[in-house]
């Protein structure tokens, strides 16, 4: 079946002129300006959206991003309609994140790791490419799609064991859509899947409770443990490089004002501008995966 990725988003940037970002560096004159900043530091990496367009998953904000409107953790939980609806499409959509291969970005951040220049990285992805690129010390500050948990007795299943059940209970589900039906996928391993009324969900075989894919939904807040974890990695570190972000939500945003409260110096790298362009030390806007590979060489990874 031919495949359209959607150009996932939340609408056109209200400033025209926001891609590229006029007031930031271009590659050739960042690189040397990071390099000054980052070398023999000890370097924690944030991530976004904008790490994965190279393996073939869109973004949420990028040029092209189009509106949409992602389901809310309040309409999850409060209508079996809605979850019915959510997880006919996800059960098709979960596949197309889980085939994504780690591009040069993943591995040039894996690489500086091994290196001993990256000490930890909190992304903001769901897609758990850093683990695949080998990266160890990573934060996945939204969860991953890998993994489903129980909402009421904390219960989780491996996402693969969830959809056996989900295709027992709706046999023949999907056949009805033509070959040569454009699917448009989006990063959170939403599908459009039309037909999704007699889609059947599978409850909690531990407590009946409702299962909801591990990852933190828009109207839910990032989990404690995982915000204190990704703290620390900040708080090791000298210096703080984010990568493909728009930093537009607070969830990210926060690490970046953590860093610049107490002085360290922010790197920037992105694709139009950023939620959090003041508080950057230094502002790349450049291709990601190419910026990160040159960068890596010249840190010796």
């Amino acid at each position: 079946m031919p495949l359209r990725v959607i150009r996932a988003g939340y609408g056109s940037p209200e400033r025209p002129d926001a891609f590229p970002d006029p007031d930031a560096l271009d590659a050739r004159a960042g690189l040397p300006a990071a390099v000054e900043l980052l070398e023999g530091r000890r370097v924690a990496v944030l991530t976004g959206a904008g790490m994965s367009t190279r393996s073939g998953i869109p973004d949420y904000r990028g040029p092209d991003a189009r509106p949409r409107n992602p389901m809310t953790y309040q309409e999850f939980m409060g209508s079996v309609g809605n979850r019915r609806h959510y997880w006919a499409r996800n059960q098709y959509g979960w596949r197309f994140v889980d085939a994504a291969e780690p591009n040069a970005a993943h591995t040039a951040i894996a690489r500086m790791e091994s290196a001993g220049v990256v000490q930890g990285v909190i992304t903001q992805n769901i897609d758990r490419l850093h683990e695949k690129a080998g990266t160890v010390e990573v934060v996945d500050l939204h969860g991953t799609y890998a993994w489903v948990l129980c909402t009421a007795c904390g219960s989780r299943f491996p996402r693969e064991q969830v959809s056996r059940y989900l295709d027992e209970l709706n046999p023949g589900s999907y056949d009805g859509m033509a070959a040569g039906t454009d699917i448009e996928y989006a990063p959170d391993a939403d599908a459009t899947v039309e037909e999704t009324e007699g889609f059947r969900v599978w409850d909690c075989p531990v407590c009946q409770g409702v299962l909801k894919p591990d990852v933190v939904f828009f109207g839910e807040n990032a989990p404690a443990e995982k915000v204190a974890l990704s703290r620390r990695i900040v708080e090791r570190a000298d210096v703080l490089l984010v990568a493909g972000s728009s930093l537009t939500v607070n969830s990210g945003r926060r690490f970046v004002r953590q860093a610049a409260r107490v002085g360290k110096p922010v790197v920037i790298v992105n694709h139009g501008t950023t939620g959090a362009d003041a508080l950057a030390t230094v502002k790349v806007d450049a291709p990601v995966d190419e910026f990160l590979t040159d960068l890596g060489l010249l840190l010796g990874a």
